[in-house]
């Protein structure tokens, strides 16, 4: 543990040093004198500045910085147990005109889509479904679930007669948990209806205008595709939509949507179906089968049979595995399948040089070498926010070798719908750039040709893990992925191969050495890296402290950027609070170091007061206020249990139906837990 001396990440350059003893200021005075600037002194002789222990000179106008490299933890070797990964074979040699489907489906598949064979899970679950069956299915994420059940609900609904029209209203009902998969979902059965221009696709999802939805549903829509926070306003407030049609019930991503409390939200919506209507085919898809997923099957499916593509199909879905009395030995005990191209990496990096580190691994890949596209998922929206805009302007200069500026996109939940869907859409058509997102991102989305999925904060859950790299290496394609942990979150990798995950260690030093590449960053020290690893290893600390003193002057050059550092510090604080009891020997709040994490965002010294916020007895804390931090805690977050519940509120309101209005407030105040289940509003 650090010495409050210790603490002062950055303090002013002026303050003296009159604690040291006279000897030892001397010495330094001594060691200082070549880098010692011209005096403004009348006598003519050099003026030589206090310097403080442990801090660097930079070359960089005069601002000094603590060394990022004094006073870390120690990085020991990590362990990593012999993990025998589950794969699952991706494609088949089957062929989609083998099956019994419409010619022009077929060829729409093969000319508009370019895809002609099979994967696994669509061999197993298309004839399943044609047949009329109801099924549960689980695959690897990135394996083709959508056209598993899209394909024989179009050739299902095609073949009606007489033709299926608008006014027959909702014949197929879609609920996925986010709004970009609402909007992909759509865009793959406007594909796949090109020939069947008669059967109507429509979306509804929050952010939307209400209006025009009531409108788009007066005049008639066959495949209804919606998020369910929003399919429940229009159920209660919309006396168009009608459900007495419906044949297809389709809940994709379904471990996601109970997982963000959607639960009674798909309760109102399984009323409405089930009150009126004909005989209805229902259809489960998840990568991960939790115990609410299996509750859900039991409630709206009918002898369903159940497809797991790393194991042998089965005909009752009492026979799946990993099915137990327990949800959290269920989630404990679950073996997950990644994609076999897929390249999993570890990087343990101390928490004061973990902004430096992400800022240079994004520079190798898609700036000093290959056009890489990268992912990098983070724990708030505030913080999307603070790295995008500091990223922006401290990394996407101009280059000396005429190549354009890095792009960089934000995706979270508070952002504005047609911000979103232009950052989704801008990041889908890119050769290259970084997406900075929120797990908002990590569900279902098809994005082309990511190359890295870089998880800056590490998962709540393992089943998380899978759901975030699984935006790489899909249907074959390779991709790799590059987990942060701190010296102290080790004990994670444990946890996954516990799960059958395997990672590869990948050396801090190594991902800093292409700092190497831009002289922009080079120092006043004159090193000869060429000569030893020490001296390479030297300059490319001092390289990084560089780097690092431009975040910090970006965040300190005003009240604004200051203050957006301050909040994406405290929102990842109050996130770090969130993990399950089984993970709080790996993530726990008093394992944090309150001045190294304020580090990571561009601070220089750790802001006063977010020790409250971070709970009594973090360690970097003020020990003499921890009686009055606990009480201020009490005070504002009465609790762990109140703040598990803010930050329900907070992850929820990311895919919610995005309503405004009276409704939903006046229904806040009525009931609050209401509310996380009701359209609620984004924040």
């Amino acid at each position: 543990m650090m010495s409050s001396s210790d603490e002062q990440l950055c303090p002013n350059i002026s303050s003296d040093v009159t604690s040291s003893p006279p000897s030892r200021r001397r010495k330094r005075q001594k060691a200082q004198q070549p880098w010692a600037p011209p005096s403004d002194g009348t006598d003519g002789t050099p003026k030589k500045k206090k310097k403080k222990d442990g801090a660097k000179e930079t070359g960089r106008g005069g601002i000094k910085t603590s060394s990022l490299f004094k006073h870390n933890p120690d990085i020991s070797d990590i362990h990593r147990p012999a993990v025998a990964q589950l794969k699952e074979k991706i494609f088949t040699s089957d062929l989609f005109s083998d099956l019994d489907l419409h010619p022009h489906l077929v060829a729409t598949l093969n000319k508009v889509m370019n895809i002609s064979t099979l994967t696994s899970v669509q061999k197993q679950t298309i004839p399943a479904l044609l047949a009329g069956r109801d099924a549960v299915v689980r695959s690897q994420t990135g394996s083709g679930k959508t056209l598993s059940y899209a394909v024989p609900l179009v050739q299902s609904l095609q073949s009606i007669q007489p033709k299926v029209s608008r006014s027959d209203g909702p014949l197929a009902l879609v609920i996925v948990p986010t709004r970009e998969l609402a909007q992909q979902t759509f865009q793959t059965f406007q594909k796949l209806l090109k020939p069947f221009t008669w059967i109507v696709p429509g979306v509804l999802m929050g952010g939307e205008k209400r209006k025009a939805e009531k409108a788009r549903i007066r005049k008639g829509i066959n495949i209804l595709v919606s998020t369910p926070g929003r399919l429940v306003d229009h159920i209660k407030h919309t006396l168009s939509i009608a459900f007495s049609a419906v044949r297809w019930l389709v809940l994709d991503e379904a471990d996601r949507t109970l997982d963000l409390g959607f639960e009674k939200d798909l309760t109102v919506i399984l009323n409405s179906l089930n009150s009126t209507g004909p005989a209805r085919q229902n259809v489960l898809l998840s990568a991960t089968l939790t115990n609410g997923v299996t509750r859900l099957a039991d409630v709206c499916l009918n002898n369903p049979v159940s497809i797991h593509v790393s194991s042998a199909p089965s005909s009752d879905l009492t026979t799946t595995s990993v099915v137990t009395c327990d949800p959290e030995a269920a989630s404990q005990s679950e073996s997950f399948a990644v994609p076999e191209a897929l390249k999993q990496f570890v990087v343990v990096v101390p928490s004061k040089v973990r902004l430096v580190c992400l800022a240079a691994f994004i520079l190798d890949k898609c700036k000093f070498s290959q056009n890489d596209k990268l992912i990098v998922f983070i724990s708030s929206c505030e913080a999307v926010e603070f790295l995008h805009s500091l990223f922006i302007a401290v990394l996407s200069r101009p280059s000396a070798n005429h190549k354009p500026p890095l792009m960089f996109l934000r995706l979270h939940g508070n952002m504005k719908q047609e911000e979103r869907t232009e950052a989704f859409q801008q990041f889908s058509a890119s050769q290259s750039g970084v997406l900075l997102c929120t797990d908002v991102a990590a569900r279902g989305l098809d994005l082309p040709q990511v190359t890295w999925i870089i998880q800056y904060t590490p998962p709540t859950a393992a089943a998380e893990y899978v759901h975030r790299v699984g935006r790489t290496a899909r249907i074959g394609a390779r991709g790799s992925s590059l987990l942060f942990l701190t010296p102290a979150e080790t004990a994670f990798i444990t946890e996954l191969a516990n799960h059958n995950i395997s990672l590869s260690e990948m050396k801090l030093q190594d991902i800093l050495s292409s700092l190497m590449f831009d002289d922009v960053y080079k120092g006043r020290g004159k090193y000869h890296s060429k000569s030893s690893s020490k001296a390479l290893e030297q300059e490319v600390r001092e390289r990084a402290t560089v780097l690092q003193t431009e975040f910090e002057n970006f965040v300190h050059a005003d009240a604004r950027s200051l203050q957006a550092a301050k909040k994406a510090l405290q929102s990842f604080l109050r996130a770090y609070t969130t993990y399950p009891a089984h993970l709080k020997h790996i993530f726990h709040i008093r394992s944090l170091h309150l001045g190294h994490a304020a580090k990571s965002f561009g601070l220089r010294d750790a802001p006063q007061g977010l020790s409250a916020a971070a709970g009594p007895g973090a360690s970097g804390g003020h020990r003499k206020n921890q009686n009055q931090a606990r009480k201020q805690n009490q005070k504002k977050l009465t609790g762990k249990k109140r703040f598990g519940q803010r930050e329900v509120q907070m992850f929820h309101s990311e895919f919610s139906s995005g309503l405004e209005g009276g409704d939903a407030k006046k229904k806040k105040k009525k009931k609050k837990k209401e509310a996380f289940s009701q359209s609620g509003e984004e924040e």
